[in-house]
């Protein structure tokens, strides 16, 4: 695995700061990070942090990158879904200003040495990446989440906790598979599409679709 981390990055600022940030700031940590910043766009949200502070909107971020040295500064957007699209456009964004997308991985996951690891991932404690699979720009695979061999995840995914990827699904951009989850081998899960927490995958799944159930069954459009 080859991650796109500079070691001479060592500042690391945040975009969303909320509960996913809790989540990244010790893996930051152990990758030997220091979080210097925290942004949102939800004006009076606190600070996730006590010893953080927190600036308000895209704007308070381009002023930051004006009067801080950025030139080794990273960045993690901390956007769950169903915002991976968000994320994925917001992580564009922040690039243009100079920064560098940062990735996180937690040291109890476990990774293959021929998967192909995209900018900004975030991969969780007890995560399992098996051989040859490929994972896009921006994604989120949580705790004790499964993928299995030769699956593709598109940018902007997430993969949520404990779920089960098993080998040769496809993940189009900005799908989501709920946490407990089974996709089984094969599948596509179309883009936008949301698998509700618990859900047995055995067919291909439409874009801008939610499924939920065992075995999954159509319940909406996104």
């Amino acid at each position: 695995m080859n991650l796109a981390n500079s070691k001479k990055i060592i500042s690391v600022i945040i975009y969303g700061g909320t509960g996913q940030a809790k989540v990244v700031r010790p893996i930051i940590e152990q990758q030997g990070g220091r979080v210097v910043a925290v942004f949102d766009d939800t004006n009076d949200l606190k600070s996730p942090f006590e010893d953080i502070p927190i600036h308000y909107g895209f704007d308070s971020l381009i002023k930051w990158s004006k009067s801080n040295n950025i030139a080794n500064t990273g960045f993690v957007v901390c956007i769950g879904n169903p915002n991976g699209d968000v994320r994925y456009q917001i992580s564009k964004k922040i690039s243009k200003l100079g920064f560098a997308s940062y990735s996180v991985v937690d040291k109890n996951s476990i990774i293959s040495n021929n998967s192909v690891i995209g900018k900004g991932v975030q991969i969780m404690a007890g995560a399992v990446i098996m051989p040859e699979v490929k994972i896009g720009e921006q994604c989120i695979i949580n705790t004790k989440a499964s993928v299995d061999h030769e699956c593709v995840i598109n940018n902007g995914c997430e993969v949520g906790p404990g779920a089960t990827l098993c080998g040769r699904i496809n993940m189009k951009f900005n799908s989501w598979v709920g946490a407990g989850a089974t996709i089984t081998p094969r599948c596509t899960i179309g883009e936008n599409s949301i698998v509700g927490a618990g859900a047995v995958v055995i067919n291909d799944i439409d874009d801008n679709t939610v499924v939920v159930g065992v075995p999954a069954i159509k319940l909406k459009n996104v």
